[in-house]
């Protein structure tokens, strides 16, 4: 199926999705992050997601001070580059600074552990990301309790944070929903999460995938992050059959291509009988 058409309000005007899924790439701007910093072209992205703080839980919380001189700069240089931007992080005034920087989106990993950044939302009209996890900022949860019940479990979270953020101020425009694979889950876990992705349309809003280079992959692969590119191809294939609108990947331009040729081959995109192979790209100098 292909992602229903809906739009996502922002603090930079609307942002229509659906059809062909759209790309989220990601600047990691933090120097412990677990898999790089993404790609180099991110103005190439329908979102470019900026975060100060990596997910790993192996590590310390950053200070409040110090996420927003990592991710200000840049979100002001995107921004003014005409990107669309958004935070990943889950303190209000860090969400508060990049969307005065220009950020149009915060992407909370956090599950709204903090519900003044709803708030923060409400008051900018800046798009909230809503992402299941049960597990607290810098805590790992791996609970096979959860086992057969994830689906379940993302259903009823979410509709809680939706209900959160509407009593709060935010509009249901405001909002797309991530079921967040790895977050707080166990491999298994989150393979029952990604079979179940269809389902999430009942909510009515767009739908994210943060699928790149994740345990699940890596499990399935044996191979660690920098590696799982090839592998998160195979995932962004099945979101895009699932109808999500957004998938947030690091290797931008290597999904892009695939894109671009699993359209071709399915009859989104045509070859005239005219084109032919620039002859610059035809073997490698």
């Amino acid at each position: 199926m292909t992602a229903p058409e809906l739009t996502l309000a922002t603090a930079r005007g609307d942002l229509p999705l659906g059809g062909q899924i759209a790309l989220m790439a990601i600047h990691n701007a933090s120097p412990d992050s677990f898999s790089g910093h993404g790609g180099e072209d991110w103005l190439g992205a329908a979102i470019v997601d900026v975060g100060g703080e990596s997910a790993r839980t192996d590590k310390p919380a950053v200070g409040v001070e110090e996420e927003v001189e990592r991710v200000v700069p840049v979100i002001a240089a995107l921004s003014a580059h005409g990107a669309t931007v958004s935070v990943d992080t889950y303190k209000p005034a860090v969400a508060a600074a990049a969307i005065g920087a220009g950020a149009a989106i915060v992407n909370d990993i956090s599950a709204l552990a903090d519900p003044e950044l709803a708030d923060v939302c409400a008051d900018t009209g800046a798009g909230l990301i809503l992402m299941h996890n049960r597990a607290r900022p810098k805590q790992k949860l791996l609970d096979p309790r959860y086992d057969g019940q994830i689906v379940e479990d993302i259903h009823a979270q979410l509709g809680q944070l939706i209900e959160v953020a509407l009593d709060r101020g935010v509009s249901e425009q405001q909002l797309m929903l991530d079921p967040g694979p790895d977050f707080g889950k166990t491999p298994h876990q989150t393979v029952e999460a990604m079979r179940a992705f269809e389902t999430l349309h009942s909510f009515g809003r767009p739908l994210l995938a943060a699928i790149s280079r994740k345990d699940f992959i890596g499990v399935a692969t044996r191979r660690p992050p920098q590696d799982r590119d090839p592998g998160t191809l195979a995932a962004l294939g099945y979101v895009a059959d699932a109808g999500v609108h957004v998938a947030r990947v690091h290797d931008l331009e290597g999904a892009k291509d695939y894109l671009a040729v699993r359209g071709l081959l399915a009859g989104e995109e045509t070859l005239g009988s005219e084109d032919r192979l620039a002859e610059h790209l035809r073997r490698r100098r």
